[in-house]
C-alpha cells in the first residue's frame, strides 16, 4: 500500500480498531506501545502543571515588585508555618 493511502487509512482508523490493532501486537509491544501513551499523557500533565505554576511564580513577583506584598526572610517564614503545627 503506497504511504500516502496508508496515512489515509490511518487517520480514518476508530479508537476500537486502533484498539484492535494494538492489542494484536505481541505482549512486549503493547507494553511498549502502552509505555508511549502514558509518556505522552505525563508530559502533557507536566507541561500544564509547569505553565500554571510560571504564571504563579510571575503573579508573586510582581507583587513583590509592586510593593502589594513584602517579603520575609526564609527562616521566618518556616516559623511561621511550623507554628501552627506545633513545631
Amino acid at each position: 500500500m503506497p504511504v500516502e493511502k496508508l496515512t489515509l487509512w490511518r487517520m480514518a482508523m476508530t479508537i476500537e480498531q486502533l484498539a484492535e490493532e494494538a492489542l494484536a501486537l505481541p505482549s512486549e509491544q503493547r507494553a511498549l506501545l502502552a509505555d508511549r501513551l502514558v509518556e505522552s499523557l505525563d508530559a502533557a500533565e507536566a507541561n500544564r502543571i509547569e505553565g500554571v505554576w510560571a504564571t504563579e511564580a510571575k503573579r508573586r513577583r510582581d507583587e513583590v515588585r509592586d510593593g502589594s506584598v513584602q517579603t520575609i526572610p526564609g527562616d521566618e517564614g518556616l516559623a511561621r508555618v511550623r507554628r501552627p503545627l506545633g513545631r
